[in-house]
């Protein structure tokens, strides 16, 4: 009587382990780039971030279409890329992300830049088709090296040194929900 109670028992136990293990757990931080978050209904990725360097030929094709009044790069500020790549496995559209911010160890925030219409790199947010990506397949900014669309931060150099940054990319779908990722610089 004793052995069926134990098979039995320790049955139940592997059961109850088994159930736990087929639970997918969804990443809502990164540690470093390349990791993808789960957020809603899409899959976030930072393919790389780094610092513009504006009299580099390919960094300044990046820095197309801004705004007049933000062209202009003071000094002591430094314009800063990060390269998303947002991923619908699903088989309907889910709305990508707009609310980006990167946050320092001081607590000092920024907000991207807005591109113009011609700046073929630029993250634009929108609905991402089923089984569809941002950026968009056979576009620039996906047959480029880095294969990510861009968001453009002005940040001053000083601020670069609070390391890590973070970034924080709030859910279109769920208010308050957000993913973060701390950056590499």
């Amino acid at each position: 009587m004793r052995r069926p109670l134990t098979l039995l028992l320790a049955l139940l136990a592997a059961t109850a382990l088994a159930a736990c293990g087929n639970k997918e757990d969804r990443v809502l931080h990164g540690a470093t780039e390349g990791i993808y978050l789960d957020l809603g209904e899409l899959k976030y990725q930072v393919q790389i971030s780094r610092v513009l360097n504006p009299t580099n030929p390919e960094d300044r094709s990046y820095l197309v279409g801004l705004d007049q009044s933000q062209a202009e790069l003071p000094a002591g500020q430094e314009w800063f890329a990060i390269f998303m790549r947002v991923q619908n496995e699903d088989d309907v559209a889910h709305p990508a992300a707009r609310n980006y911010t990167i946050t320092d160890t001081q607590d000092t925030k920024f907000r991207p830049i807005e591109l113009g219409p011609d700046n073929v790199f630029a993250y634009r947010g929108g609905d991402v088709g089923p089984k569809s990506l941002i950026p968009a397949p056979d576009s620039p900014a996906s047959e480029g090296s880095i294969q990510g669309a861009l968001l453009l931060f002005k940040i001053p150099t000083r601020n670069l040194e609070n390391r890590p940054l973070e970034l924080s990319i709030a859910s279109p779908d769920t208010p308050g929900e957000t993913a973060t990722v701390d950056l590499d610089i």
